[in-house]
């Protein structure tokens, strides 16, 4: 076995390591809102959520995964672009979750490659047209989601008025259910696609696999799209319940109307980005679709936890590509440097990162926080505000 197909072997393994984290980064989007209005219960609400990511394997294409592929341009694809990018997306994913501030695992993935194909070849290696599109997905996705919410919330408020339904009516709980399902469905299939093309753009730059005929398409074989989706699905399923209480709990105060606006805002996007093949995130559509419901329903917002989250999207790109950067740029120190340098900043990570884990909090832990039904039962609102203080951290 020669060392470029080991590379590659060992790549393919840390790619489906950084979709794990994506799984558990943003296993929030969904599942955010069921848990926060006790739709579901809260240790079911991950397992509810994998389920519904692994489902979009037998159903999606791979139009976001070629978008990822192209990022960076095939005679400056490698090993060495692959593993700095791979680093730098799993680096932040795991900063911004053990701080609880849901961020774009997206974002960083395309920032990583970024960083890696301009310490490798400059500003010639981008392909820029692929970066627009993502740059286009941050504005656009969530002014979508926003907006959706919104009006999903005053049609809700609408169907209350007309049946004199309570917030916390079966029909309310019930969509949000269905909208969930949904958005875990989006997740999975927009998100899984961005490691699928990572892989496939290694492959290709090894040489195991090729272009499709008219020279436009990446051929991702079946083997990295169902690993990839299995790995988002046991992310999501370990659970990330630090973003999930940030979202749940922390944005504004949510019940079954207000989520199920929610969601209807967040699905509306993913499912018309992926249609696209715009690798937009879904962590930016969930988001803002909650802001627009707190705002909608007249709960108002925590605009503290709102700042923070914007800072944190802002800065996702420019960081990532700055970690990918720095990576690509040690692999070309002199051999042992090279190694010995990287395998420190690896192992004092993977230390890091293993200790988080096993010392974050937990689904008992969130259920603990989740306002009880009698708070959850609040009185018809049939003029929402556009105004609100929102819940205190």
């Amino acid at each position: 076995m020669d060392m470029l197909l080991i590379a590659v072997i060992a790549l393919c393994v840390l790619a489906l390591v950084f979709d794990f984290t994506n799984g558990f980064h943003d296993a929030a989007n969904s599942v955010a809102t069921v848990v926060a209005t006790r739709a579901l219960p809260v240790k079911w609400a991950p397992p509810f959520s994998a389920f519904f990511n692994f489902l979009a394997y037998f159903v999606v294409g791979t139009a976001v995964a070629n978008t990822i592929a192209k990022t960076v341009k095939t005679d400056s694809e490698g090993v060495a672009v692959t593993f700095a990018a791979l680093f730098a997306a799993i680096a932040w994913n795991y900063f911004t979750w053990q701080i609880g501030m849901p961020s774009s695992s997206s974002h960083a993935i395309i920032g990583g490659l970024v960083g890696a194909g301009l310490a490798v070849g400059g500003l010639n290696a981008i392909d820029w047209a692929s970066v627009q599109k993502a740059g286009i997905g941050i504005v656009l996705s969530p002014a979508v989601a926003f907006t959706i919410a919104i009006i999903a919330m005053y049609l809700v408020f609408g169907i209350q008025r007309m049946f004199k339904m309570r917030d916390d009516h079966p029909v309310f709980k019930g969509l949000q259910l269905v909208t969930a399902g949904a958005v875990s469905f989006g997740h999975g299939a927009n998100d899984a696609q961005k490691t699928m093309g990572v892989i496939a753009a290694l492959l290709l730059g090894a040489g195991y696999t090729s272009m499709s005929e008219d020279g436009k398409t990446v051929l991702v074989p079946e083997w990295v799209a169902l690993g990839a989706y299995a790995a988002i699905a046991l992310g999501t399923l370990w659970g990330g319940w630090k973003i999930i209480e940030t979202m749940g709990l922390r944005i504004t105060t949510l019940h079954a109307t207000s989520g199920a606006a929610a969601n209807i805002g967040a699905t509306t996007a993913i499912f018309g980005a992926t249609a696209m093949g715009m690798p937009i995130s879904t962590t930016h559509a969930a988001a803002t679709s909650i802001v627009g419901a707190g705002i909608g329903s007249g709960q108002g917002v925590n605009w503290k936890i709102v700042s923070r989250m914007v800072l944190a999207w802002i800065v996702t790109i420019p960081s990532a590509a700055l970690i990918g950067f720095i990576m690509l740029n040690l692999t070309k120190l002199p051999s042992v440097l090279a190694w010995l340098s990287i395998g420190i900043i690896m192992i004092s990570f993977a230390t890091w990162a293993i200790w988080a884990m096993r010392h974050t909090i937990h689904a008992a832990d969130v259920a603990a926080e989740v306002p009880s039904e009698a708070a959850l039962e609040t009185p018809l609102n049939p003029h929402p505000k556009l105004v609100g203080h929102g819940p205190v951290e």
